[in-house]
């Protein structure tokens, strides 16, 4: 008797391969997952691996006496006849089961534990797992460095690439499949980003909602992409408030915005403007305000826009959101979230995505601030270029997969 295994895509095509090299004879003993080898495995396609079985009929001719291997086996299918023969009837009274697959495979294994082979096979075949459990040991470490580089490239701060992998490597065995331990790394960033938390509606009144960050990263273009959706997409009551009175270009380019959506606008010089506006605006469903852009470092300058954004507590509902660039260097990041986080808290609206093919500050700035990621832009077309921050998109790109 012969046994040999076959794989194929599926169950057919393995046995009709068994049937071209022995013949229409076979006889199916197992089918079962084939077992996934090399370092970019997960990328090829699940196989089936069939165990068959068949009679040699030549060798039965032309030798009076089996063999000793050919003995052993027909040894071996003599212990295992009654276990087939249960399964078989446990078959017909209940159905193909989870129990009996497992007897099926124990029916595999025992005819492979009891096939006696010379002792100097038997340690060929114990070195070679040995050999294949290193191989598979070097293969995921590999794996992890390259993921390691990936995410590296794509900017994800060293400590934070460290940390991912570490956490991972907890959880997963030697031999673990590349796609399982990929799948387990990009759920748990997935995690770590969390759901995106963009504006809602207030209970009553107005939802007041401050923009701040540092000149030049959009700020202005971005309010107005904003105030689009919501005034011409959700037909929301919107109007529009800048208290930026250093630069008077931003106050006349969110001026023509507001022409152009046909809503309220206002030059905001001081609190008490602050107060009449809003008490102007209370049938209004948003009311957006642009701060001045200006450096985190002046201490001067945050301390008045700190007193715009608290004059409205406990006076309506407010959200401030901190607008950042994406081609921002990471340690420039960090200075200007502790900044703002001096006078507010914040959510994260990143802009310039498509001025940077790496996205790793939108994780590095999210884990460093634990603050909420809102909105994400990508050009200067308004209303267009903006969307709701999507994990599962970024998290691709950070692994390698393309925007």
């Amino acid at each position: 008797m012969i046994i040999k295994k076959f794989q194929g895509k599926t169950e057919n095509e393995a046995v009709e391969a068994a049937k071209k090299e022995l013949g229409n004879n076979v006889v199916v003993m197992n089918v079962k997952n084939a077992k996934k080898k090399g370092l970019f495995s997960f990328m090829r396609p699940q196989l089936l691996e069939v165990t068959v079985a068949v009679e040699d009929e030549t060798e039965r001719k032309e030798i009076p006496a089996p063999p000793v291997r050919e003995r052993s086996i027909t040894e071996a299918l003599g212990k295992i006849a009654p276990i087939v023969e249960r399964v078989e009837n446990e078959k017909k009274e209940a159905g193909k089961s989870p129990d009996i697959e497992e007897k099926l495979e124990t029916l595999q294994n025992l005819i492979e534990e009891n096939l006696k082979r010379p002792e100097e096979e038997q340690k060929e075949e114990k070195t070679s797992e040995k050999k294949e459990e290193n191989e598979e040991k070097d293969e995921l470490s590999v794996f992890y460095d390259l993921l390691y580089k990936t995410m590296s490239d794509n900017e994800v701060d060293a400590e934070i690439a460290n940390q991912v992998i570490d956490e991972t490597k907890k959880t997963t065995k030697p031999g673990t499949p590349f796609d399982a331990a990929l799948a387990g790394i990009y759920q748990k960033l997935i995690l770590k980003f969390g759901k995106p938390s963009c504006i809602t509606p207030a209970e009553k009144g107005p939802k007041t909602v401050f923009f701040v960050g540092p000149t030049g990263v959009g700020k202005t273009t971005t309010i107005a992409k904003i105030a689009s959706k919501f005034s011409v997409e959700d037909k929301k009551k919107v109007a529009l408030l800048t208290a930026d009175t250093y630069r008077i270009a931003a106050a006349e380019q969110l001026r023509t915005y507001a022409n152009i959506l046909e809503v309220p606008f206002r030059i905001i010089y001081t609190i008490e403007e602050m107060e009449s506006a809003l008490s102007d605006l209370n049938d209004f469903d948003y009311v957006f305000v642009d701060t001045a852009g200006h450096s985190h470092q002046n201490s001067e300058q945050k301390s008045v826009m700190g007193s715009f954004i608290h004059s409205v507590d406990g006076t309506v509902e407010k959200e401030v959101y901190l607008v950042v660039s994406a081609t921002t260097k990471y340690r420039d990041l960090k200075s200007i979230a502790d900044a703002y986080s001096e006078i507010t808290d914040y959510k994260l609206i990143f802009t310039k995505l498509d001025e940077t093919t790496a996205l790793g500050n939108l994780l590095n700035l999210k884990l460093y601030t634990d603050a909420d990621l809102s909105y994400v832009t990508c050009g200067q077309n308004v209303p267009d270029d903006i969307e709701e921050f999507n994990a599962q998109k970024t998290v691709k790109n950070l692994l390698g997969g393309k925007r």
